[in-house]
């Protein structure tokens, strides 16, 4: 599957303005948001209501349990099993909130079970203002952010689309697009942005790599050094609809990096000489309908192409081929019951040029399949027990592979087939 985003719920941003998490969250938990709560994220977090001497503080819980149908050739971590692993996946603090009437931030730092490390996570300090302009209204703004679209509102954003979580013991999609995850944490940029009319969204950018001694310091990956400015642009149009909005739009991002290392203490440096190129291009909707406080109903899709000339790796003899591409595509669909009972429903698909260098098996990074998953939320609505302070989110979610990594039926070398890899995954999450 797609890289998973870090799953996200901040009650430090309901103390602020006094409103229930489900006014800014669907079901009543991050990250997928409400018309309300985009509008919170474009202002840079700053709408507050009463009492300004809230703690920006917040805390999450996530315990895990994953389960493939058929248990993994060695273990996926060290002190995990080879099957049927529990696992402290997160523990995160986040500072969230206001810091001026036009400055706000969402920083988050976790720790894992898996590697047993605190590191960074996102993480997004905003300046916004509102203001009318030549008859239009217009909200404005300027980010500096770790993560490549982690500046969106909409959850058809890499950083943000479903599954919000997922495991991390078992096996995944060999490979997809830069956008999906391959910089998050390892880059600083900064991002202009503009909402007109609450209908029309501009978003322009660029990032840097953060240099290998810093991204150590805070247990961040280092997958190689950026050759200059990566450029971000986003663009997207919504239309506020009778109970609802619905929402298309489009993603551009061109990186060129270069390989990562080690030293003889095993750091992760940058090497010299030639970079990979990676141009991705992609187009998304949403549509979300909301039936009063019993009924809303959620679509997202995500459509991403990346085009690879990879003079490095090539150079190295990792890849076979000096041109390479990639495709991922992820549908959802989700229905929620007073923001308490929810289900949802994904297809995901990726898929690209066949390079055995690469991938192995028969050369091909082809990882099909669909998930769903059942939720129930008993606490975070305007009634509810300890409401904001106490959040809860116990999550079963089932994936089932009709392809992994080109293999449907053929056996690979460790003889397993792609339904080998389907995975149950339980979770309980907390947010206080």
């Amino acid at each position: 599957m797609s890289v998973s985003p870090s799953a996200q719920a901040i009650p430090a941003f309901a103390r602020q303005t006094h409103a229930p998490c489900t006014a800014c969250h669907v079901g009543g938990f991050g990250p997928q948001l409400t018309a309300f709560g985009r509008q919170f994220k474009l202002l840079g977090y700053t709408l507050s209501a009463g009492d300004k001497d809230n703690v920006p503080l917040s805390l999450m819980l996530v315990e895990t349990y994953s389960s493939t149908r058929k248990a993994q050739t060695a273990p996926p971590a060290k002190g995990f099993g080879t099957n049927d692993n529990t696992e402290l996946q997160q523990a995160s603090v986040f500072v969230g909130g206001r810091i001026t009437d036009h400055l706000g931030v969402m920083a988050q730092a976790t720790y894992s079970e898996n590697g047993g490390l605190l590191g960074w996570d996102n993480s997004d300090l905003r300046y916004a203002r509102s203001s009318a302009a030549w008859g239009h209204n217009v909200v404005w703004g300027i980010s500096l952010n770790n993560n490549p679209s982690v500046t969106d509102v909409f959850n058809t954003a890499p950083s943000w689309q479903f599954p919000y979580m997922a495991p991390d013991l078992v096996p995944g999609a060999p490979a997809a697009p830069i956008l999906m995850g391959g910089l998050a944490g390892q880059v600083v940029g900064l991002n202009a942005y503009a909402q007109i009319d609450g209908g029309l969204y501009l978003e322009a950018g660029g990032y840097r790599s953060l240099s290998p001694a810093f991204l150590r310091d805070v247990n961040a990956d280092f997958s190689g050094r950026l050759s200059g400015v990566a450029p971000y642009a986003r663009l997207a149009y919504t239309w506020n609809l009778a109970g609802g909005n619905a929402q298309i739009g489009a993603f551009g991002f061109h990186a060129a990096r270069g390989l990562a290392g080690a030293n003889m203490q095993g750091d992760a440096v940058a090497l010299a000489g030639p970079s990979d190129k990676f141009t991705d291009l992609g187009v998304d909707a949403s549509y979300v309908l909301q039936g009063g406080d019993k009924h809303t109903v959620t679509f997202n899709g995500l459509y991403l192409t990346e085009r690879q000339r990879l003079d490095a790796t090539y150079a190295a003899g990792i890849s076979s081929n000096l041109h390479d591409s990639l495709r991922a595509l992820n549908l959802n669909a989700s229905y929620w019951y007073r923001n308490t009972w929810g289900i949802t429903l994904g297809e995901f698909a990726d898929d690209g040029s066949r390079d055995l260098a690469l991938y192995g098996n028969d050369g091909r990074p082809d990882t099909r399949g669909s998930v769903v998953e059942l939720d129930w939320n008993p606490f975070g609505k305007a009634d509810s027990w300890m409401q904001p302070f106490a959040n809860v989110r116990l999550g079963l979610q089932y994936t089932w592979y009709t392809r992994f990594s080109g293999l449907v039926t053929n056996i690979d070398g460790a003889g397993r087939r792609a339904s080998d890899n389907d995975t149950l995954y339980l979770f309980a999450w907390v947010s206080l």
